[in-house]
């Protein structure tokens, strides 16, 4: 599929084609928790869209301040820390965008959206794309890509994986991937299953997943 050169089917904003993906993995009226929801946008866009019953976690009291400006109801927490106050099955939808590499523990915080989500949707930079294979091979340094715009030595992403190694992960916390999409540019491919060519070819990854039952 190509997406508008906007980058959103939804009029969201420019450059973060992952957010207009996510918003059409999601049912109308769903309960969604946004983990890392920054200054709300997201949360707000679904609320009118698909009149979701939304919550946020945000880290940074600007954005909790920010979100609560909108109306929404955001905590300030910690996903690698507050996961674990949720319930079990409180939401319908969790969704952590462009963030998993930037936790203390990915592991423990897919086992805690599993627990608190009846799905869950993660989208992320694939550090296996060939064009930071083919920075590292010719320059010997860390690669700054589109995707991926920080020095080594000032980056928040501290656990940088590739799709096969997302993929992996999934199997082993017991996670069904209901969907998947790879992205490059401003186009998606809706592949099911990523495999080989993803993990080479995708930019960004965004993936729909469940429980196993």
């Amino acid at each position: 599929m190509t997406l508008p050169e906007n980058g959103s089917t939804h009029g969201y904003v420019q450059n973060r084609v992952d957010l207009a993906l996510i918003a059409d993995m999601i049912q109308p009226n769903a309960r969604v928790l946004d983990v890392g929801c920054g200054d709300g946008q997201f949360l707000a866009l679904l609320a009118r869209t698909k009149n979701v019953d939304g919550r946020g976690i945000e880290l940074s009291q600007e954005g909790v301040n920010a979100c609560v400006t909108r109306g929404l109801s955001v905590v300030q927490g910690d996903a690698d820390a507050d996961l674990r106050d949720y319930p079990q099955d409180a939401f319908d939808y969790v969704i952590l965008s462009q963030t998993i590499q930037a936790t203390r523990n990915p592991r423990e915080v897919l086992l805690q959206m599993q627990r608190i989500g009846r799905h869950c949707i993660v989208s992320f930079p694939n550090f296996g794309n060939w064009r930071v294979r083919l920075q590292l091979l010719w320059t010997g340094r860390m690669p700054v890509t589109r995707t991926l715009g920080h020095a080594w030595y000032d980056t928040p992403n501290i656990h940088l994986c590739t799709v096969r190694d997302f993929v992996s992960l999934c199997e082993e916390v017991g996670f069904h991937i209901d969907d998947a999409i790879s992205v490059t540019g401003n186009r998606a491919r809706r592949v099911g299953r990523p495999g080989t060519l993803d993990n080479l070819m995708a930019e960004d990854a965004v993936l729909l997943m469940s429980r196993k039952s």
